[in-house]
């Protein structure tokens, strides 16, 4: 650690002398042609000193100063943040095309560029292969249908170990932790066919591991991405580690791959048409797409497969879990609906979503107040451009600070409050991106192209929790005085994982004369 710091320290030193020429190269600049407003910068460092612990919050407090566009120095890296919905309409409806440009960050340098990753991948031909793979393989309406058994189950083992680890309702359990490993599990069988986490795969567990191991990573503020001159020192080792645990993880999906082309060769495959073997199977025209995937870009979406869909999915859920458990009363009603919808005796199926309003209301309200990445993934312009009468430069980063959106006074009416009955108006908001006011999975052509899968898991995940158990809150806590502060990482999730004690609904209801 002391080392970090003394290399941090002395290449700061040796940035000052360049620094001096890049403020005068940044004032220039702001001189000649006029950028959004924002505070005043510091020398070499920008506004960083202005990040905060929570940026999301930081920059929320800077707009209410500066205004819902506007401009920030992180280092050298000039960033514009846009905090009202007006600005996000502008933005994606008139300026897609030039704003749907990548700010690849240091931990998300491979050896090979961003070949095969939909998340990393400037605009052009080859992110538009990807895209429309997804559109018409991963997620397209038929192939979720297909595959509702697989969701079902991954859910119904969740409950079940939630259950066991529980010891029937006497001991409370880590409710995260437990979401976490349904996803992962859910992302597996929608690769591979089969759970990577259970007592027999080691090399699932070795995955979910080094998996694990990049997202924490991912999630840490480095400075090598704010001060250019520090990146080939690498000072915090950030690059290295994820370098080191991606090629564990994609070391290891290798396998999965290398046994499922034998498989295939050999005949003896069985008819199932995951996820890999789209990848497989994928023939392109040569020219500016691939003619076939190469092992290494199937390990690229792959991984990327488990790395966007697990942390995302358990951060929505357990703030779901935390909401409800904070306000009682809209838990009762939620749990009222479900089981008068779906009897004590039944379980939960993804049919009988459409029959119940105010459990997808309860996700909607959560994603509103928690949107898994507050400033979605960093869109960077890729030419020059004007946006209501501003000039934003080549290679801006910017953030759209979604979180600021979901909390604004001037749309929400009691802004803070957790109120899912906002979501019960006929033709109210939702979260495909057309609704500039709540678009916690973005707009535009860079939207995340899962919330087909997320608009089925989620509903009928958290609706199993809470149609299956009653809840109580560990250690006596009562809602009221239930930690609701948040930790910044790849996704926003609880600064304290959230635990509680389930209790199976069908042995109350049993008990019952």
């Amino acid at each position: 650690m002391d080392y970090e710091i003394l290399a941090i320290l002395l290449a700061i030193l040796l940035w000052v002398a360049w620094a001096m020429v890049t403020e005068r190269r940044h004032r220039r600049m702001e001189e000649q042609r006029q950028l959004p407003p924002g505070p005043r910068s510091w020398p070499v460092v920008g506004n960083i000193f202005q990040l905060g612990l929570s940026p999301h919050e930081s920059f929320t407090k800077l707009a209410r100063v500066h205004g819902p566009i506007m401009t920030l120095w992180l280092g050298s890296m000039c960033t514009v943040v846009i905090s009202s919905n007006e600005v996000a309409r502008d933005m994606f409806k008139n300026h897609d095309v030039v704003m749907a440009g990548r700010k690849i960050y240091e931990a998300m340098k491979g050896d090979l560029g961003n070949e095969g990753s939909l998340i990393t991948a400037q605009y052009g031909p080859h992110w538009r292969m990807l895209r429309r793979l997804c559109n018409t393989e991963f997620f397209v309406t038929s192939r979720l249908e297909a595959m509702r058994s697989v969701r079902s189950k991954c859910v119904d083992n969740m409950m079940h170990f939630m259950e066991e680890a529980s010891a029937n309702g006497t001991k409370a359990i880590d409710i995260g932790r437990f979401i976490f490993l349904m996803a992962f599990n859910l992302i597996g069988n929608l690769m591979f066919s089969k759970d990577l986490l259970d007592p027999k795969s080691e090399r699932g567990a070795k995955f979910f591991h080094h998996a694990g191991k990049v997202m924490e990573l991912a999630g840490k503020p480095n400075i090598a991405d704010f001060l250019p001159l520090l990146r080939r020192f690498d000072p915090q080792g950030i690059k290295r580690k994820t370098t080191f645990h991606v090629e564990r993880a994609f070391k290891i999906a290798a396998e999965f791959i290398k046994e499922r082309t034998e498989s295939m060769q050999n005949g003896n495959e069985e008819k199932r048409k995951d996820f890999l073997d789209v990848l497989l199977e994928f023939r392109g025209n040569g020219v500016d797409e691939p003619a076939k995937f190469s092992p290494r870009t199937i390990n690229v979406i792959v991984f990327e497969m488990f790395t966007a869909g697990t942390d995302t999915t358990t951060s929505t859920l357990e703030w779901a879990m935390a909401e409800l458990l904070h306000n009682p009363e809209t838990l009762e009603k939620v749990q009222a609906e479900l089981r008068n919808v779906v009897r004590p005796s039944e379980k939960l199926e993804e049919k009988d979503i459409q029959n119940l309003p105010y459990l997808k209301a309860v996700i909607k309200e959560t994603l509103r107040l928690h949107p898994p990445l507050p400033f979605l993934v960093p869109h960077m312009a890729m030419d020059p451009c004007k946006m209501l009468g501003y000039y934003i430069p080549k290679e801006t980063q910017v953030l759209v600070n979604v979180w600021a959106i979901g909390r604004d006074p001037n749309t929400w009416k009691d802004p803070l409050k957790f109120k899912p009955e906002r979501f019960l108006q006929s033709n109210f908001m939702d979260y495909k991106g057309h609704h500039f006011e709540f678009i916690p999975f973005g707009s535009g052509r860079r939207m995340c192209p899962a919330v087909p899968l997320a608009s089925r898991v989620l509903p009928l995940a958290l609706g199993s929790l809470l149609h299956s158990f009653d809840w109580i809150l560990a250690d006596g806590i009562k809602p009221k005085d239930l930690d609701m502060t948040e930790r910044m990482g790849i996704t926003l999730r609880k600064s304290a994982p959230l635990k509680a004690i389930p209790i199976p609904y069908k042995r109350l209801s049993n008990d019952l004369p």
